[in-house]
């Protein structure tokens, strides 16, 4: 029997009250084993409520005590790496390895977050005036939510979360309905590390929950990442009921692979890049540009046999190095694109399509894709697959390869394999695209830089974590203050320069 889960609310977990639950499948045997509950608008506001209650002490706590929690949910996450890993990949399918390096890259923003007393500092002028001193801080905005994927159910929380209560919030989780154990995990041991009851809840549910959020007087901020379609909704509905929203979406990154470039690099880059993580990544290169035909031959050449040697299974074999992916349907749609793609004409060099592994014949599989001579206006090309299919789209020049780059919806990351540094140099320049790599194919910023596309991968002005997160997660105050010495010089009538004050 499927076990059910439950919410964390008020330091504790417990049991949903809407009658209505979400399947939690195996991927890798297409098996039911938890059932999460689907939140009402009536259990979000009972979270919304407790948070709101422990955010008039929380946003008191001095930073330093703040971060002193900090450091001690970053010890407790390496203690329990394991455990989290093993969550993750039970509900997620992807490989231990590749979880616990998700986790460490959510764990560097914890680390980031211990740094919080230095990154509030604000900034102070003495005597902008006569007796006159101005200075501004930064204080925490309120409770704020976040929404997050499944494809990283650990790392992405650890993007949000942290920052937020670093920063003398509160905060309601909504973690995806497909992947959620970790997340209840994770707030249990925000309680062990010292964090006071309520100042992190966590609720599952499907889009009841979501406009519950959006829609709810007492959040202030919410954090999304997720597609661009229900980005888009998530931005509309959020800054339609007066909430700050910060939107990460979409993605159809590229890879420019240079005449000159060290094509065994290249080739190494993409297969971890387009396969890792069954290629459900918003920053996975699902297009590869090779610049010329001598070039594109090469790299197709190289690349093809890599790609059907990839091992396929489930995440409990050591030796997989791709587990399925998420659902049937997701199965489904990256199937229906491979068809597509082969029914608009491109050249399917390997065909993943026909994955049966002996034990698993009802898991979520789908084998590595490689697709030759694509061409921008396919199905293919447009659409974020968000599966293991790599679209290899030749260019005759750079000047080609950059403008198709330009050209595309989505501006999320995007890299150039190349020894040449004005290439390099000019790439990184003029390319409109939120996150560039030079020679790295999956150019995701490290903590202490801000992770955020351009167009439609980004609705928002604000990136996540990093200074970006701090600004999002907190508002500015500027105070002058005056303290008279003995002078009076009478009322004045106009609003005078700071200088004559």
């Amino acid at each position: 029997m499927a076990q059910e889960l439950e919410h964390f609310i008020n330091g504790k977990r417990v049991s949903g009250t809407s009658g209505r639950f979400g399947d939690v499948y195996n991927p890798a045997t297409g098996e039911v084993h938890r059932k999460t509950p689907l939140a009402t608008q009536a259990e979000v506001r009972a979270a919304v409520e407790n948070a709101q209650e422990a955010f008039a002490t929380w946003s008191h706590v001095p930073a330093a005590r703040r971060a002193q929690v900090m450091f001690k949910f970053r010890d407790l996450i390496i203690q329990h790496m394991d455990e989290l890993a093993e969550l993750v990949s039970s509900e997620h399918g992807k490989t231990l390895d590749d979880a616990r390096g998700s986790i460490g890259r959510g764990l560097e923003v914890v680390e980031f977050a211990c740094g919080i007393p230095h990154l509030l500092k604000g900034e102070f002028t003495e005597a902008a005036a006569n007796g006159v001193d101005v200075h501004s801080v930064r204080q925490a905005v309120g409770v704020c939510a976040g929404i997050t994927p499944f494809n990283f159910p650990a790392m992405v929380p650890m993007w949000m979360f942290p920052m937020a209560l670093a920063c003398g919030n509160t905060f309601v989780l909504k973690p995806s309905e497909r992947d959620p154990s970790c997340s209840i995990r994770m707030a249990e041991l925000m309680i062990e590390a010292g964090l006071p009851a309520g100042c992190l809840n966590v609720v599952n549910g499907d889009k009841e929950a979501v406009d519950a959020l959006l829609t709810d007087p007492d959040i202030k901020a919410v954090s999304f990442v997720g597609s661009t379609q229900i980005g888009r909704y998530i931005y509309a509905t959020g800054c339609a009921n007066d909430k700050r929203v910060q939107a990460l979406c979409g993605a159809k990154n590229h890879m420019v692979i240079m005449p000159d470039a060290d094509m065994d690099q290249a080739v190494d880059a993409v297969m971890g890049a387009a396969y890792g993580s069954a290629g459900e990544r918003c920053m996975a290169v699902s297009v590869a540009v090779p610049v010329g035909e001598e070039t594109a031959n090469r790299f197709v050449d190289a690349l093809a046999p890599r790609v059907r040697a990839l091992k396929v299974g489930p995440y409990t074999d050591p030796a997989t190095e791709m587990g399925p992916v998420i659902t049937r349907e997701s199965q489904q749609k990256i199937l229906g694109l491979v068809d597509s793609g082969i029914e608009q004409g491109a050249n399917l060099v390997v065909d993943g399509r026909e994955v049966n592994l002996q034990g698993y014949e009802n898991g979520f599989f789908v084998g590595g894709c490689l697709f030759d001579n694509v061409t921008t206006d396919m199905d293919i090309y447009t659409q974020e697959i968000f599966g293991p299919v790599l679209s290899v789209v030749r260019a005759q020049t750079y000047g080609e390869a950059a403008t198709m780059i330009n050209d595309h919806a989505y501006g999320n990351g995007t890299a150039i394999f190349t020894r040449d540094g004005d290439t390099a140099r000019d790439f990184a320049r003029d390319i409109q695209i939120g996150m560039v790599g030079i020679n790295v194919p999956i150019p995701v910023p490290v903590a202490y830089h801000s992770f955020g596309g351009w167009k439609d991968s980004l609705f928002g002005d604000h990136s996540i974590h990093g200074m970006e997160g701090v600004r999002f997660y907190t508002k500015l105050k500027t105070v002058t203050s005056r303290w008279p010495s003995g002078i009076r010089e009478g009322a004045a009538f106009n609003f005078s320069r700071g200088s004559d004050v």
